[in-house]
């Protein structure tokens, strides 16, 4: 049988390790469906509902593994439907391949049926982006996409028009002026971990050593430094900041860290950040600027792999640009002891704050509060699940009562913060690690984007378990429109009230509705002990504000004013806030 394009392209993708494909067929990408059904003994594909769906999930698989993930689409709008997950994997650092189909070479350019010039739309999400025209380029460009999608931790994107893909692979059909085929051995891109320079150490211990009030802020780029990062700030008797993509840096439980920062995080950190003097980042650029301290009141090292990332919200005295762990290794023996009353003091003050979340997992309110909800769904996992997680006021929920201990993980869309995520995330992740519990603790309406997709977790046989907090509202839109001082409008679902837990049934797997507190954690526990994938749909409180760990004065007179203006809900939120402060001053 003839070699053609879609099977060099398959067998490539093999040669690179590449076991999975997510995606949905088209008359777009035929022939490389065939290339793939040639060699189906070794590259699985898995079919889903939505192409979204496919990018977030091979996004979630690399993510979760470091390694490649595979995603293909048909021509026109499947590719189009493909942008929102990949973008997602380009802002959050994900190395994903794209794999798109074109029209036949013969008709580009006439107004063809569903004609979308692919490498021009992605010309700004990827890093390499090629329309391949000749069946010489194989497998040459399939090297060089993949190798600047893993060396560069980011999107890469071969489109193919039809004709292409069917031709035969040593067909050339114009004058060929040199070799196309590429060295027979694959290079190794496992990128050495970048050590520091003594120089730039030595400077980072001299500012850190003069620190009265340190402060370390660690994000996604220092997970693998666990042990060093918890090293470093016992010397430096420096609390730990974490951000939320960085939140399984260190256990929440653990005495050094005060928890997350911004609107979804502590208000110790918040305090911390506005009192310490000097600032220690690791791994992080972290975006949300208004949340740092002032420039003018701390001295800042950074550490950062990619040193175009450093200096980006402060000005920064020392930049380390490094691995995480090998710079942080290389600086414990420049540091002397810390004085630690200033940790002392935030220890105080965290353990206030986790008395008072505690306080909010109150199974005696009705409606069911979402705090305890995902309390819930926090004590009964594993120490080694992986939670996925949609944007919205489930990530606060999330960020504040799911903890990390032992190998526990926490995904979500960090950069992009795009909603419906959390379902075709858990579903790569669970393709990658078919022994670790994985949930999705996902919005009703995150989770309404895409859920036909959970039929896709329950057609391969992937346990995933897909907790929904439902409020029948975009939460999260809410209530930014109230802190922006205007009533709420067009953000709640009229009734009926969707039933998630209906459509698992008509799956064939487990399905709850919970409308009660009492039955919340049996739910939980139930769905989790079941063998395959599970939802529990929950009705909670669509009252209860995600609110920020600091209250400031702008964000206080914006809520009044929406409340003066008309805030059509106004009753029930004043009676759910008080109810939150009556359970802190009772805890």
């Amino acid at each position: 049988m003839t070699e053609i394009v879609g099977e060099s392209l398959a067998k490539r993708l093999i040669d690179w390790g590449v076991d999975t494909v997510f995606g949905l067929p088209g008359d777009g990408i035929n022939g490389l469906m065939e290339g793939f059904r040639r060699h189906s003994d070794k590259l699985q594909f898995v079919l889903v509902q939505h192409e979204e769906a496919a990018a977030f999930m091979a996004t979630g698989y690399a993510k979760a593994t470091g390694r490649l993930g595979v995603c293909a689409a048909t021509s026109g709008p499947g590719a189009i439907h493909l942008l929102n997950g990949l973008y997602d994997a380009k802002l959050d650092h994900a190395p994903v391949l794209a794999i798109t189909g074109m029209q036949e070479t013969s008709v580009l350019g006439t107004h063809y049926q569903q004609e979308v010039h692919l490498d021009r739309l992605y010309q700004d999400l990827a890093a390499y982006n090629l329309m391949v025209t000749n069946p010489q380029q194989m497998p040459g460009v399939v090297d060089l996409a993949i190798r600047n999608a893993l060396t560069k931790r980011t999107v890469s994107h071969l489109t193919f028009p039809n004709d292409i893909q069917v031709a035969a692979v040593e067909q050339d059909p114009y004058r060929h002026v040199g070799p196309g085929t590429p060295p027979a051995s694959l290079p190794d891109l496992a990128l050495p971990a970048l050590p520091a320079t003594p120089d730039q150490l030595r400077r980072a211990a001299d500012v850190l050593a003069a620190a009265k009030r340190p402060a370390i802020l660690v994000g996604v780029g220092a997970l693998h430094a666990r042990d060093e990062v918890i090293a470093v700030a016992e010397r430096l008797g420096a609390p730990i900041v974490k951000t939320l993509p960085g939140k399984a840096v260190v256990p929440d439980y653990h005495p050094l860290t005060t928890g997350g920062l911004g609107l979804l995080g502590t208000g110790p950190s918040q305090d911390l950040m506005e009192e310490c003097d000097t600032l220690l980042m690791i791994g992080t650029s972290f975006p949300y600027g208004k949340f740092l301290p002032q420039p003018d009141q701390v001295r800042v090292v950074q550490i950062d792999a990619d040193p175009t990332l450093i200096g980006l919200r402060l000005p920064v005295e020392a930049p380390v640009a490094a691995d995480a762990k090998l710079a942080l290794q290389g600086l414990l023996p420049l540091l002397g002891e810390g004085d630690r009353s200033f940790l002392h003091k935030y220890q105080h003050e965290m353990e206030l704050w986790k008395r008072d979340m505690a306080a909010l997992q109150d199974g005696s309110r009705d409606p069911i509060a979402p705090q305890y909800l995902m309390g819930c769904l926090n004590d009964a996992a594993a120490d080694d699940a992986i939670l996925t997680c949609d944007s919205g006021t489930i990530a606060t929920w999330a960020a504040r009562h799911w903890t990390i201990r032992g190998e526990r993980q926490f995904y979500l869309s960090g950069n992009l913060a795009t909603m419906a995520p959390g379902l075709p995330y858990a579903i790569g992740i669970q393709h990658a690690y078919p022994d670790r519990q994985v949930i999705a603790f996902v919005g009703d309406g995150g989770f309404a984007m895409l859920m036909a997709d959970f039929l896709t977790a329950v057609r391969h046989d992937l346990p995933i378990k897909v907790v929904v907090n439902n409020n029948n509202s975009y939460g999260q839109i809410l209530w930014e429109q109230i802190i922006l001082g205007y009533p709420e409008y067009a953000v709640r679902h009229r009734n009926p009230e969707a039933d998630f837990a209906a459509w698992a049934r008509a799956c064939g797997t487990y399905g709850a509705k919970v409308t009660k507190p009492g039955d919340v954690e049996p739910a939980i526990r139930e769905a989790l002990a079941h063998p395959g994938p599970a939802i529990v749909d929950c009705d909670v409180n669509p009252n209860e504000p995600p609110m920020p760990g600091k209250i400031k004065y702008e964000q206080a007179k914006h809520f009044t004013e929406a409340f003066l203006r008309g805030q059509p809900h106004k009753m029930a939120t004043l009676a759910t806030v008080a109810r939150d402060k009556i359970n802190e001053l009772r805890s």
